[in-house]
């Protein structure tokens, strides 16, 4: 055999059928020597080990007859060709079943663009192309095998001296030279043309592939006579990112076939997931010599991580199915979606017979367009007369089910048993192979490179056959077929041309298997018996110049339930048609306001952890609180203002206390009018009257008060607020302090010293003491408002459960209690005072009044401390709080002050007058202008009572019996003593006989 693989005599007709030719000079032995290290040489450079390949060599004689069959067509030009006619089989047959689609199909696919380019007579003119083609089956080392015979015109060399050879019986031998084989076109997988690609490039023997889409093949410095009609895998795993990421699948599996074409495939897959943050969760590889207990234990594994539903897959269509049927064996039908690559693509033999486990796969394929000539041909063919086709009478025989008996690839006991082929059966289940056009626009781009080189070197005025010879060179040819361009035969504009790295552009057509029925499929688990009628692939997008387009309303998604059937004793799966996309996640997005906490190094395992109620979501892992014043939004994917508040008008909170100020706004006027109507009068003299006007100044400062706490905080209020509500209560305790101490000095002083005048009681004093009283408190509001001035503030409320934001002037609760201590130290003073009078004579009760209103007062503030500062929370309570105290506190004072002295002004009048008639006073010899207080006698008493009158009493007017050198006197309730003499003015009268 190697001595063949080396020279080609031919001897006389005489001795040709019983003698060999050898060479004169060369040992046989020699020759195989030398043949066996080119082998050897290229194995190394192919990386295959010497004992594989000749442990293929020794399993490769055990092979069926149809599997060395080769198709030989004479031509001017040889195109060669690779081919998986067989499966890879098993370890007891190198090759196995036909496979008709990426087989056969494939094949007559370049005889059928061979005899349409010897049809044309514009494409390489009067030349004829021949063909070379042979088997792979899809082995890389059977395939490395088989490419030897493309280099056997490389290897041939002849002297000379053709007398150096002679045959058996002496005569002279003519040497029959080989035609090399210009080009050649395959392999299919991407682990055969890695191994081919190889040794081509030894030899310099162009290469178009038609099927192998590895990314490792666009390496020109490894694969530089290589080209292909598809698109690399690279743009291929990007389609499939982008496909994954449309879905939001974030946590998949892959499975990849040993060799270039699975494993760099699903390298390149794991890159690009990586860089839009896909995870993978189990990556299975299948081997060259996979059992089918590997496929069950694949399965098994990818059952392990069931939140990857989707399975990402570079595997060529025979180990789908074998994966398919482990997957239905297992009972895992329907439960993953796959997504298979190009090498899945439209094919049948993958889903045939286990179309509910394959139900809802995207499949992606290169963009191509039947060709409509091919199916005319292809159907045309008939076992008869396809007979340069030596594989095709073993399809015809596997497709039907049936034997033609003399030639059957079947045994002895199985030909009895099948029906006999006629060899008219219709091919009814057609249907084009994927790949079918890319094979013939690679035939065609190699004919059109030598159309364009022959017409460049040898113009067009010299016949192509005449300048054939010493013209088609490797490096020559290929780069005219880098530089290619023509329309293919598919249509639709499609142009074929490769890039700098022989690498066609990447266009993809997506498909999805579904079922194309609404009728319900169920079945047993493990039946295989399935009708195929109701699945179809339907075109679902496609990917083209980088970019996914899909139309949505033509994908079909399926649940999966799984019961046991009683009467059966069996497991049914039932697929129902949905329109909600599978998840495939390890961990489920987290609700709004959960950040997520990963499980290790997992980027998309994790666990959901909520935010804090004052936490936004900053990213992914992590949460972060919000500023000041700002709270989270609704979904908590960040910060918000808090809407400011305050006391609104319209409010029940300031509607309430409004209301009640202003009532006593509008009693106090109406008390300040009663006064000023009756101003000269007994009863509003004897009160005090200056007093009172400063008291009721302060009352009415109480009531306005409550309107500037209750409007919107602003400068101008925060700072009138810190003025008046200290200052309005001052002003009223003040009053009353100087009103009660007076009283008390008259009673515990005056009685006790006779008719002594107590210092410091007339009406100028009184008002003095209380404006120094008053200035006190408003030298510490002016050091307070320097040291700290006024300001509004935003207070954050409730900020543990539902915050709010609150505009109030910038003053503590604190700092308002230490402002309102002098306030409270008079309201002490006050109570004590009042306390202290409380047993004065009963005409004198403005004592116990005031005693009255400063036990309510203490009650009242009493009262307000646990309630404003225990409602921290609840700005509306507070204010409205301070608000009703301080008006309670005026009401108090103006209630039971003033509502005496307005009764007795407004309804009894007749108390309120200077003389009452039939009330005299014995004469006395002892005054002589000036009443003096004497020894304290029973009628002393009472006219003491009789002169320092309570304001509620009526006042007393005393007038002595006229006599000589006696003075007539009168007494009023505020201890008022004056004399109608004329030689004195009446503000020295007042001056001289007040003591009280």
């Amino acid at each position: 055999m190697i001595y063949r693989m080396t020279k080609s005599f031919a001897c006389t007709e005489r001795t040709m059928t019983s003698h060999l030719c050898w060479p004169t000079s060369f040992s046989p032995i020699v020759l195989q020597l030398v043949c066996k290290l080119i082998v050897v040489f290229v194995v190394v450079i192919c990386g295959v080990k010497c004992d594989q390949l000749l442990d293929t060599r020794l399993r490769h004689q055990m092979v069926a007859t149809h599997s060395h069959a080769v198709i030989k067509l004479d031509g001017d030009l040889i195109f060669g060709g690779l081919f998986p006619m067989h499966d890879s089989g098993d370890e007891m047959s190198l090759c196995g079943a036909i496979k008709e689609e990426k087989g056969i199909q494939r094949l007559e696919a370049m005889l059928y663009a061979i005899d349409m380019i010897n049809a044309d007579h514009t494409l390489l003119p009067n030349l004829t192309i021949g063909g070379h083609i042979l088997d792979t089956c899809s082995r890389d080392t059977f395939a490395l095998e088989q490419t030897m015979e493309f280099v056997k015109s490389s290897l041939t060399t002849v002297d000379s001296q053709i007398n150096d050879y002679q045959c058996a019986d002496h005569s002279s031998p003519r040497y029959i030279p080989r035609k090399p084989v210009v080009g050649v076109i395959g392999a299919s997988s991407s682990s055969v043309s890695v191994m081919v690609a190889n040794i081509l490039r030894l030899f310099q023997i162009p290469q178009i592939s038609y099927a192998s889409t590895s990314a490792d093949l666009s390496d020109k410095s490894r694969f530089g006579y290589f080209s292909r009609t598809v698109p690399p895998d690279n743009f291929q795993a990007q389609a499939m990112v982008d496909i994954v990421k449309l879905f939001n699948w974030s946590y998949v599996s892959t499975i990849a076939t040993e060799g270039d074409y699975g494993e760099k495939g699903i390298e390149h897959f794991k890159i690009l997931a990586n860089r839009e943050g896909i995870c993978v969760a189990e990556s299975a590889k299948i081997s060259r010599n996979a059992k089918h207990s590997d496929f069950l234990r694949i399965i098994e594994q990818l059952s392990s991580k069931g939140n990857a539903r989707v399975v990402v897959l570079f595997v060529d269509e025979d180990n789908c199915r074998r994966l398919l049927s482990a997957s239905q064996e297992m009972g895992r039908e329907g439960y993953f979606l796959w997504l298979g690559s190009d090498s899945w693509g439209k094919k049948i033999h993958p889903v045939k017979g286990q179309e509910e486990s394959a139900g809802g796969a995207i499949t992606i394929l290169p963009k191509r367009k039947p060709l409509k000539g091919f199916d005319e041909y292809f159907k045309r063919l008939r076992p008869s007369t396809n007979t340069r086709n030596p594989w095709f009478m073993p399809f015809w025989e596997q497709h039907f089910n049936c034997t033609f008996a003399l030639h059957s690839r079947h045994n002895e006991f199985e030909t009895k048993r099948l029906k006999r082929c006629t060899g008219d059966e219709k091919l009814s289940k057609y249907e084009q192979e994927g790949l079918v056009p890319f094979v013939v626009d690679a035939v065609y781009a190699v004919a059109n490179a030598i159309h364009n080189l022959l017409n460049d070197r040898c113009g067009r005025h010299i016949p192509h056959k005449v300048c054939l010879k010493d013209v088609i060179k490797g490096p020559d040819l290929l780069a005219y077929i880098r530089n290619v361009s023509f329309k293919s035969l598919q249509g639709n504009g499609m142009v074929v041309k490769f890039n700098a790295d022989g690498d066609a552009p990447g266009n993809y057509d997506i498909f999805q298997y579904q079922r194309v029925n609404r009728r319900s499929h169920s079945r047993r688990s493990h039946d295989s018996n399935h009708d195929s009628s109701g699945y179809d692939y339907v075109a679902i997008g496609e990917w083209a110049n980088d970019r996914l387009t899909f139309d949505l309303s033509h994908f079909k998604w399926y649940t999966r339930m799984r019961y046991y059937r009683n009467l059966t004793n069996t497991w049914v799966t039932d697929l129902s048609d949905t329109v909600t996309v599978p998840i495939s996640a390890c961990s489920l997005a987290c609700a709004a306001g959960q950040y997520r906490q990963y499980h290790e190094s997992n980027t998309c395992c994790w666990h959901c952890t909520t935010c804090f109620i004052d936490e936004y979501v900053y990213n992914e892992t992590y949460c972060m609180k919000c500023a000041k014043g700002f709270v989270p939004n609704e979904d908590k994917s960040g910060c918000v203002k808090l809407p400011i508040d305050y006391m609104k008008w319209d409010s029940p909170w300031t509607i309430v206390p409004a209301s009640f100020a202003s009532l006593g706004i509008f009693a106090t006027l109406f008390t300040i009018a009663v006064f000023l109507r009756f101003n000269d009068t007994p009863i509003i003299m004897a009160s005090g009257r200056e007093l009172c006007y400063i008291l009721l100044s302060g009352i009415m400062l109480c009531y306005a008060m409550s309107f500037v706490i209750l409007s919107k905080p602003t400068l101008i209020t925060c700072t009138i607020t810190r003025i008046g509500l200290s200052l309005g209560l001052c002003i009223c305790y003040s009053a009353i302090l100087t009103k009660t101490n007076r009283i008390s000095r008259i009673f515990n002083r005056g009685i006790k010293n006779g008719m002594k005048r107590p210092s410091y009681t007339s009406p100028r004093s009184q008002i003095v003491i209380c404006m120094c009283l008053v200035t006190v408190q408003l030298v510490f509001i002016i050091a307070w408002i320097i040291r700290d001035p006024p300001s509004i503030k935003e207070v954050i409320y409730n900020q543990t459960f539902k915050p709010f934001a609150v505009l109030q002037c910038g003053i503590s609760s604190a700092s308002m209690g230490v402002s309102l201590v002098y306030n409270k130290l008079l309201i002490i003073m006050c109570t004590t005072y009042a306390f202290k009078t409380r047993k004065i004579p009963e005409n004198f009760n403005e004592a116990k009044y005031i005693g009255f209103t400063m036990y309510s007062t203490c009650i009242v503030w009493l009262a307000f401390i646990p309630i404003y500062f225990g409602t921290n929370n609840d700005f509306k309570i507070q204010i409205a709080s301070l608000c009703m105290c301080l008006s309670i506190s005026a009401t108090v004072a103006l209630g039971c002050l003033f509502v005496p002295k307005l009764y007795i002004c407004l309804f009894q009048s007749y108390k309120n007058v200077r003389h009452v008639p039939g009330i005299n006073t014995q004469q006395s010899n002892s005054t002589s202008g000036v009443l003096r207080f004497a020894r304290p006698t029973c009628s002393a008493i009472i006219g003491a009572t009789a002169m320092v009158s309570a304001h509620h009493c009526a006042p007393m007017i005393v007038i002595p019996e006229p006599s000589s050198g006696d003075m007539k006197t009168t007494s009023t309730t505020n201890g008022e003593w004056t004399s109608p003499s004329a030689e004195e003015s009446a503000d020295e009268k007042e001056e001289k006989e007040k003591y009280i």
